[in-house]
């Protein structure tokens, strides 16, 4: 059993019981010295609890035997999933190399991001309970994330030459960034939020963190996800009323790059850097981040060591074309009826008769 920092026992002994990481890592150095080939692994289960990391197993050994330079990419899910019943266990969903094949929406990240091939980084699952009234789930979220920062800084600390990676969907972004605000310096390399169910408040306390200040940011939006926007903003309602969600954008920040995937000039913009990515066919979707083709290309690039300045090329281009800041995270195209005809002074008058009495 290894420690992996102090932490208030009371933020995490019944939100981390019983939950899992998992390592959805397919290869990793071997062998002799001076002989190294890679291997297959199977996903490893771990458990948070309290403030410890229980058997930790051959997380820290894969980990010491990846190259210099290489990447840890941590994800984690949002809302309705949890380790514990086996039809909501994201490790048999979004989070697995084999992911089941009775839902729609099920993606395996992991092997889209390449995660399983040679030469690839080391995967981190991480799956937590998210099941339960909504209210209560994204309260959890932000423990969660403190609870994630620990593990964080471990890595960080056995590994400082390594870029560790964090990808979060819905409250998997605050997840997310709640652990930011609590990694320590230089810890977190880039950033992938797809719709995240999160404030602009939150997301800029992150990037002024000692982790964030150092950080890329790509926060994936579409307006696909207004009404779960609106749905998120009454069952976790912000501290400051006017606080935006994610979906509107976080300008102005350093490191933070907005991609509103469902406008054309976006597309085009990201045509123009070699990734075609297919039109919505949809006006609500809130899985758009992960579902559309031509996305995870994208992503790959940004978790890559080697690609150090693709997130910054592409900024500049959003910005360029003036599309960078959307004007609202409330953004679904309603059809908006025609205007009425007003009627004239003496249709007003038959407009409202007076009512009869009987």
């Amino acid at each position: 059993m290894h420690t992996v920092a102090p932490w208030p026992a009371g933020h995490v002994t019944e939100l981390l019981r019983g939950r899992h990481l998992s390592v959805a890592r397919a290869s990793y150095l071997t062998g002799e010295p001076g002989k190294t080939r890679m291997a297959d692994m199977a996903p490893i289960g771990l458990t948070l609890l309290n403030d410890e990391v229980e058997d930790t197993g051959p997380l820290w050994p894969a980990l010491a035997a990846l190259p210099r330079g290489r990447a840890v990419t941590i994800m984690t899910h949002g809302y309705r999933y949890s380790p514990r019943p086996p039809e909501t266990d994201p490790h048999t969903h979004i989070l697995s190399f084999h992911p089941r094949r009775d839902c729609w929406k099920v993606v395996s990240w992991p092997r889209h991001l390449h995660l399983h091939r040679d030469g690839a980084g080391l995967g981190v699952a991480l799956g937590w309970q998210a099941l339960g009234q909504m209210p209560r789930v994204a309260r959890r979220a932000r423990r969660v994330g403190h609870a994630l920062a620990p593990l964080i800084a471990e890595i960080h600390h056995r590994r400082p030459d390594l870029r560790i990676n964090l990808m979060g969907h819905s409250l998997g972004a605050r997840v997310i960034l709640a652990a930011m605000t609590a990694a320590p310096a230089g810890s977190v390399a880039r950033v992938i939020l797809l719709t995240g169910a999160e404030y602009r408040t939150a997301a800029r306390a992150a990037m002024n963190a000692p982790a964030g200040r150092t950080a890329e940011v790509l926060n994936v939006t579409s307006g696909e996800n207004a009404p779960f926007d609106a749905l998120f903003r009454l069952a976790a309602p912000p501290l400051r009323p006017h606080d935006r969600t994610l979906c509107a954008g976080v300008p102005g920040t350093a490191g933070w790059t907005d991609l509103r995937i469902d406008r054309a000039k976006v597309r085009a913009v990201m045509g123009d850097l070699g990734f075609r990515l297919r039109p919505p066919n949809t006006h609500i979707c809130h899985w758009s981040g992960y579902l559309r083709p031509g996305l995870f290309p994208l992503y790959r690039r940004v978790l890559a060591p080697e690609d150090q300045g693709l997130l910054a090329e592409l900024s500049a281009r959003l910005a360029a074309a003036r599309i960078a800041r959307p004007s609202s995270g409330l953004t679904w195209p309603i059809p908006r009826a025609a205007p009425r005809p007003r009627p004239s002074t003496g249709e007003r008058r038959t407009l409202f008769p007076p009512a009869i009495a009987g």
